[in-house]
């Protein structure tokens, strides 16, 4: 019979184990770089399609005010676009530019090349390799959970 493992400690291990993850990568400079509330309202923005500064705050967590800083400073780079709602010629709805897409594009690809760069100099293994490499749908998967 295979041991039961307590899903409380596994709970433990990936929350102190993300967090050190999650912040080294935050503190690795990339050279013009996005701030995360950028990178954050950037990415919504290319899920959805379009939104609202409302409803990007309401998913982001923070007041509107605070989003429309956001999209504002964007919005001063080319970075997103502005139109109005066609449901709702009131209201304005905000996408991603062109620019934008690239600049996320660009971001990515920065952050995934210091994360090979780290694998490299951390002298991961070809096994530890496939282990991370099996182990990213899950972790993905429970963050989509949270």
């Amino acid at each position: 019979m295979v041991e039961e493992l307590d899903v409380s400690a596994v709970a433990s291990e990936l929350q102190v184990s993300l967090g050190l993850f999650v912040r080294g990568l935050r503190q690795a400079p990339v050279q013009g770089e996005l701030t995360l509330p950028e990178v954050s309202a950037l990415s919504r923005l290319e899920r959805a399609g379009s939104g609202t500064t409302s409803d990007l705050a309401r998913a982001e967590q923070i007041t509107p005010q605070a989003m429309g800083v956001t999209l504002a400073g964007l919005e001063r780079r080319g970075l997103v676009e502005r139109r109005p709602d066609p449901a709702d010629g009131r209201r304005v709805v905000m996408s991603v530019s062109k620019a934008g897409q690239r600049a996320l594009r660009n971001r990515r690809s920065a952050r995934a090349e210091q994360l090979a760069t780290a694998l490299v100099a951390g002298g991961f293994t070809r096994a530890e390799l496939e282990t991370l490499m099996a182990a990213a749908p899950l972790i993905q998967r429970l963050g989509e959970s949270l």
